[in-house]
């Protein structure tokens, strides 16, 4: 059995938290060993559209899942749904993400319950009004928030116990709204585009510890967020999106653009010049 372990709120130290198995064998030998089985998966913001699809695909080959997010009955749908098609483990929290004084106890629940850690993956994230962002500091702010304050709590506690095992992944969905800012969704975007730049960094500083920490950066995917958005019929699907990413986790990538299209296209609109990008309507 783990050991459930209360973290202090006050002091951001490293989640020390070990099975039996990895305090006998060390993290290095049974992070080996989980290559070749099921996968501890943490998912933070399961019930986005992208994270369900990416859930559905773990639970079908059998990996061990914790699934976290806000809405306890959208999460309880997902959670049965992953049981059903034969993931080996199903926990849940409900909890809110932007609350950063919870990060702690949620995250050690969390990897008690799998028994360790292989992935986290970071799905959590809101489009928010721009319209009302750009009369309401407030709505700016909970974008913000969510965005990139939230995640950047949550992957500080996980870089630091990944770090100190020298294993695990952590896969954070950004966006490719956060390579250039446009007047559509400028709040947006930079929030992602700070999310990128906290990843980077922590991939530059965690990766020689063996830590792969993966940047995602999809274009319009067609789910419940973007439903209604102008060209959404358009829009790539969920389920090829989830099967790219699945792949791109599995095999450490560092940063992964899905479509793959979108490393063209953002290089492109990364070219314009500035005194012509700012005449567009993009």
């Amino acid at each position: 059995m783990s050991t459930e372990l209360k973290l202090p709120l006050e002091e951001e130290q490293p989640l020390v938290l070990r099975t039996p198995r990895e305090s006998e064998a060390g993290a290095g030998e049974v992070a080996a060993e989980r290559v070749h089985g099921p996968r501890r998966i943490l998912v933070l913001g399961a019930t986005s559209g992208i994270a369900e699809a990416c859930i559905r695909l773990w639970a079908d080959r059998g990996d061990a899942l914790y699934l976290v997010a806000r809405n306890a009955d959208k999460l309880a749908v997902v959670a049965a749904d992953a049981k059903t098609r034969g993931a080996s483990h199903v926990g849940t929290a409900v909890a809110n993400l932007d609350d950063t004084n919870a990060h702690p106890e949620v995250l050690a629940h969390a990897i008690n319950s799998l028994g360790g850690l292989d992935v986290a993956f970071l799905a959590l994230g809101v489009l928010g009004d721009q319209g009302d962002a750009e009369k309401n500091f407030g709505t700016a702010d909970q974008i913000l928030h969510t965005n990139f304050v939230a995640p950047v709590s949550l992957l500080t506690w996980l870089a630091n116990y990944t770090a100190q095992r020298h294993a695990g992944t952590l896969a954070v969905l950004s966006s490719v709204a956060g390579e250039r800012g446009r007047k559509s969704n400028y709040v947006y975007g930079s929030s992602k585009a700070g999310l990128t730049a906290f990843v980077d960094g922590l991939r530059n500083r965690i990766d020689r510890d063996g830590v792969k920490v993966m940047t995602i950066k999809p274009g319009p995917v067609k789910t419940a967020m973007t439903e209604g958005m102008k060209g959404s019929a358009k829009f790539a699907d969920v389920e090829a999106v989830a099967a790219s990413l699945v792949k791109a986790i599995d095999r450490g990538d560092d940063v992964v653009y899905v479509p793959g299209i979108w490393r063209v296209i953002m290089a492109v609109i990364r070219a314009i010049p500035e005194r012509v990008f700012k005449k567009m309507n993009l």
